[in-house]
């Protein structure tokens, strides 16, 4: 019914967006013609000034390089003006703005200054001056108004030589004679043409206000209009175009009211037709309507319905009924018990039931029993009865829904062997697992391993939460009469992680655990804790055994290190123990000849006792360095670990004859480390990169390792930057993947624990080490050892 109605608007707004697209057409190609004429005509301005400016240019080379005089520019500038009408005037400014030469409007411009001499402009051209001089380029300026002046365009040309500004060329444009020489009368035919300032005030031509709506028409009709700044004048001087014609007037405007009108008639004809029709079809419609409901209803839904009189005889099966049992109802319909869709076996059963429906002894649950289909397979219902009531109130039989309950007794039997096999999976498992709600001392669930050390109480998992530091709620108070809206939930914020985890050791059990919480929701709805403990003790005893074995080893490290570099600690001993010896026997010889005085002796005693500290220096450096001590961490201050490792490397770097730089970066904040143990990576790396210079075998100015200590920061995180850069032969491709590997070294008498030391001592800290090399195109330069530490 809404077909012809639709038909009509749809008609009506199609004339209208007809018109409307006609009209926006109209308006477009009008203004894409106005745009293209403007730019027409700023093309032939642009050019028409280009030629003058490039006249002029010239003119100024001249006078830059004193190839002309001030007569040579007036007659220059007098055959410009006679053959350009639009070119007004010139001026020859030095570079103290004073006129050399004018000629034109510009000559009226001047007066006699008989205090300073010379032509003064009279106009204030500083402006356009001062740009040229900046720029080195043609400058143009719209030349001041003063009173009822007509408007100018000035041009400014820099007169430069070498590079040294010697004045400007100044020419006055007149914008009214650009406009009547520059605009094309096509154009200007066509269009209301004006040059216009930047603030849209008309220097030249016509200017027409802007247009409202015009006729009377749906729409509003702006006028075709499009400006755009003249080229290189730029925003000062701007065209401005505006098409005198640009409407279709009353004869558009008649046509679409006409359109409009009859669409409306029509409108209004088929509306009333329509009501009157619908009218007459409502009592049919509604009658229909009822009988597709009620059929629907039948057909819509899973459940089967039976009904029976109260002798026990169907008279009524829906469809859903007939598809479950595969039996049409013609065949069940007037049938008493036995029924086709009973099973054999359970007939007894099923008459049994069928006599207690009969006498109204029907149970609210309903009842469980199976069902034939037609084809002998047999499936799972249950039957729900209610008494059937006619309009009267009389009962005329009984109504069965019978549901297949199948599916979810298959999923019923399949939950329950899943919960069976995981109750056994974590029975059987070597963690402790329990489960209690928080805020509670009930234990909801245990396993057998928790049973075993804890009990079946709750008191085990609440001492476990505690002594992890795992957060606490407090315990609900559980008055009928104290309702908490927000039982269930902790009163502590929750962890942001998803669980938690910790290392104890339980006294009762004579056990090191590792705790894992997690907060889950029970089967119930309430917030429960999970925790879960696995017995560590093995581990944590293997670990202490590792960090002892680690610790002999760093030691035993140390120890082969100071081995290696015995003869070159013994050679550095050897020169304070020589001059020791060499001052003493000199002050005994000359104390036993009379040949020394009170200071000279104060003196020579005071050298000996400098170098004895000296050696004693260097052989507590070595105990300090060698003695084995309990691991300990502590804020270290950088420069003074760097200086103290240097102390014993550079013994071993004169050795080789290798020369140090170092580079600390400045306010570097302290490390938290075991500074013995760092001590120990740097000596390590200063050593090995002093043997690869020497085994590479460099001359003495190519001798040289570089430290360099800075910040750096690494996956987000702040720290310091170690690095170790030397001259040598480098590392091979071979080598390199096998670094840091025990046992394995380079070096003949080698015990390649070194490396491996290094980066177990790096990692320890949580930091990074790493090699390369340095290249120049294929040629190896060296090897690059670095090491990065957090600071927190």
């Amino acid at each position: 019914m809404l077909a012809p109605l639709a038909a009509v608007v749809v008609f009506m707004v199609a004339i209208v967006a007809a018109l409307g697209y006609l009209q926006m057409e109209e308006m477009d190609r009008e203004q894409e013609a106005v745009q293209r004429d403007v730019e027409y005509t700023q093309q032939r301005l642009r050019l028409r000034l280009l030629e003058r400016q490039e006249q002029l240019s010239r003119i100024a080379r001249s006078l830059s390089k004193q190839e002309a005089n001030g007569d040579g520019f007036r007659t220059g500038i007098a055959s410009l003006l006679n053959q350009h009408p639009e070119l007004q005037g010139a001026a020859w400014l030095d570079g103290q703005n004073r006129v050399q030469a004018s000629t034109g409007s510009t000559a009226t411009w001047i007066y006699q200054n008989p205090t300073q001499g010379g032509e003064v402009l009279e106009v204030d051209a500083s402006k356009g001056i001062k740009r040229a001089r900046e720029t080195r380029q043609a400058v143009y300026l719209q030349r001041p108004k003063t009173g009822d002046s007509t408007p100018l365009l000035q041009l400014f040309i820099p007169l430069t030589d070498q590079g040294i500004f010697k004045g400007v060329l100044l020419a006055e444009f007149s914008i009214d004679g650009l406009y009547r020489h520059g605009i094309p009368s096509e154009v200007s035919a066509r269009y209301a043409v004006s040059l216009q300032d930047a603030k849209g005030a008309v220097l030249a031509g016509v200017g027409l206000a802007p247009k409202g709506s015009e006729g009377l028409v749906p729409w509003r009709r702006k006028a075709n209009t499009y400006f755009m700044p003249v080229s290189p004048v730029g925003s000062d001087l701007v065209i401005h175009a505006q098409a005198y014609r640009a409407s279709l007037g009353l004869v558009g405007s008649g046509l679409f009211w006409l359109v409009s009108a009859l669409s409306l008639m029509t409108t209004w004809m088929l509306v009333a037709n329509w009501r009157h029709t619908r009218k007459r079809l409502q009592a049919q419609q509604a009658l229909q309507s009822e009988t597709n409901f009620r059929r629907a209803m039948e057909n819509s839904i899973l459940t089967g319905m039976r009904a029976m009189d109260l002798q026990g005889r169907i008279t009524y099966v829906n469809a859903a009924f007939c598809m479950m049992t595969g039996w049409r109802e013609s065949e069940l319909v007037g049938r008493t018990a036995p029924f086709p869709y009973w099973p054999e076996s359970d007939r007894e059963q099923l008459t049994v039931l069928l006599d207690q429906e009969l006498a109204g002894k029907t149970q609210q649950g309903g009842v469980q029993v199976r069902v034939k289909r037609r084809d002998g397979t047999l499936f799972d219902a249950r039957l729900y009865v209610a008494p059937l009531i006619d309009a009267l109130g009389a009962q005329t039989g009984w109504v069965t829904s019978m549901t297949d309950i199948t599916e979810p007794n298959r999923v019923r039997e399949q939950l329950t062997a899943s919960h069976l096999r995981f109750t056994t999976v974590l029975e059987a498992l070597d963690a402790s697992i329990s489960v209690a709600p928080l805020g509670s001392d009930e234990l909801v669930f245990a396993n057998k391993l928790y049973r075993q050390w804890f009990g079946t109480q709750a008191g085990g998992h609440l001492q476990l939460v505690a002594e992890a530091g795992m957060p606490q709620t407090k315990t609900i108070r559980e008055y009928p009469e104290d309702v908490d809206l927000f039982a269930g939930f902790p009163l502590s914020t929750l962890p942001e992680s998803d669980s938690e985890s910790a290392e104890l050791f339980v006294a009762s059990l004579g056990k090191w655990l590792e705790v894992r919480t997690r907060y889950l929701s029970w089967v119930d709805g309430r917030l429960a804790q999970m925790v879960i403990a696995t017995d560590i003790t093995g581990r944590h005893i293997a670990e202490e055994q590792a960090a002892t074995q680690a610790e002999k080893a760093r030691t035993a490290s140390r120890m082969i290190t100071m081995g290696e570099m015995a003869s070159s600690v013994a050679h550095e001993l050897n020169q304070p123990l020589t001059a020791i010896n060499n001052y003493c026997n000199g002050m005994v010889s000359r104390i036993q000849g009379r040949q020394i005085t009170e200071a000279e002796l104060l003196g020579a005693l005071q050298k000996t006792a400098k170098q004895a500290q000296r050696a004693g220096q260097i052989i507590q450096r070595i105990r300090d360095f060698v003695k084995r001590s309990e691991p300990n961490r502590a804020p270290a201050d950088v420069e003074t670990m760097v200086g103290e490792s240097l102390e014993l490397a550079e013994i071993e770097l004169r050795r080789f004859n290798v020369r140090l730089v170092r580079f600390i970066e400045d306010d570097l904040p302290a490390l938290t480390v075991d500074r013995i143990l760092i001590e120990q990576v740097l000596v390590n790396l200063l050593r090995n990169a002093a043997e690869s210079i020497d085994a590479a075998q460099r001359p003495a100015p190519e001798r040289n390792i570089e430290l360099r200590v800075v910040k750096r920061n690494f996956e987000g995180r702040r720290g310091l930057e170690f690095s170790v850069q030397d001259t040598g032969k480098g590392l091979a491709p071979e080598v390199m993947g096998r670094l840091y590997e025990a046992f394995y070294s380079t070096k003949a008498d080698g015990m390649g624990i070194g490396l491996s030391l290094c980066r177990s001592i790096v990692e320890s800290h949580q930091g990074r080490i790493a090699a390369e090399n340095l290249y120049n195109d294929l040629t190896v330069l060296g090897c690059r050892f670095h090491f990065w530490l957090p600071l927190n």
